[in-house]
């Protein structure tokens, strides 16, 4: 764009030149005319505005371009913004539905403890009711709570060593009941009660009760073995004997058998 002025003002200063010396020969207007004619100076000249033309232009278009840029890059930082304040809504909300899952979980966790401590409430009341299988001198029944707890009772008495309270709560207890799985092992502890209380005849019977009913019974063998020491202390060696022999024959690989024979060997 310079070279092209100095282009144009050097075409000038000739003219102008050529304009100046032609009047100063005297020339006439008609010839000066003619040297302002020069196409070449106007279409440098043309040629000069469009250029300046083109650039303003393009100037305008850039400008244009740039406000659009300005513009789309302002809008940008407000989406971005926006995005930011939703984002941060997000967060603030997924932290709030987070404190609200640690409390459900809280309460929930509360709820199922609270749930098992009923329902463990309620078993054990059921147990303290209801029926339930239970174990004595290895054997299996069903028994009801309060029966146990009844010969569990008498059966405490007797091991402190109480044998006149212990006779009664074992009497108590058969007649109570009569149908029990622990009738057999009531009759044992009842008989050993009576030989305690030096009732050796009521011992005797309830020891032979205790076969009767149950002959296979783990305590049978003994019950023989103490029928032997009640007519030991009743005097009676000729049943004493007899009831040892059967006891032998009946049991012979019990520990009650051992002792059957070793008072035996006293007696010959």
């Amino acid at each position: 764009m310079n070279t092209a002025r100095r282009n144009l003002a050097s075409r000038w200063r000739a003219a102008l030149a050529v304009a100046l010396a032609a009047a100063w020969l005297g020339a006439s207007p008609v010839a000066s005319a003619a040297l302002f004619e020069d196409d070449e100076a106007r279409r440098a000249i043309l040629d000069l505005r469009q250029r300046m033309e083109a650039q303003r232009l393009a100037g305008e278009r850039q400008a244009e371009e740039l406000r659009r840029a300005y513009d789309e890059n302002a809008q940008m930082r407000r989406s971005l913004l926006d995005l930011q304040t939703q984002i941060e809504a997000l967060r603030a909300e997924v932290a709030r539905l987070r404190g609200q899952d640690e409390q459900m979980a809280r309460e929930l966790s509360d709820i199922q403890r609270r749930q098992k401590d009923i329902a463990q409430g309620v078993e054990e009341r059921l147990r303290k009711i209801e029926p339930s299988q239970v174990s004595v001198d290895g054997r299996e029944f069903i028994a009801d709570p309060a029966e146990a707890r009844e010969f569990e009772a008498a059966l405490a008495i007797f091991r402190r060593g109480e044998f006149p309270g212990a006779q009664a709560a074992f009497a108590d207890f058969i007649k109570r009941y009569p149908q029990s799985g622990f009738k057999p092992t009531a009759l044992f502890w009842l008989g050993n009660a009576q030989y305690a209380n030096r009732d050796y005849r009521g011992a005797i019977g309830n020891f032979r009760a205790l076969l009767a009913q149950a002959p296979d019974h783990p305590r049978a063998a003994e019950a023989v073995l103490s029928i032997a020491n009640c007519q030991i202390e009743l005097k009676d060696t000729a049943g004493a004997r007899k009831t040892l022999d059967e006891l032998i024959k009946a049991y012979p690989q019990s520990e009650a058998a051992v002792a059957a024979k070793e008072r035996l060997a006293r007696f010959r």
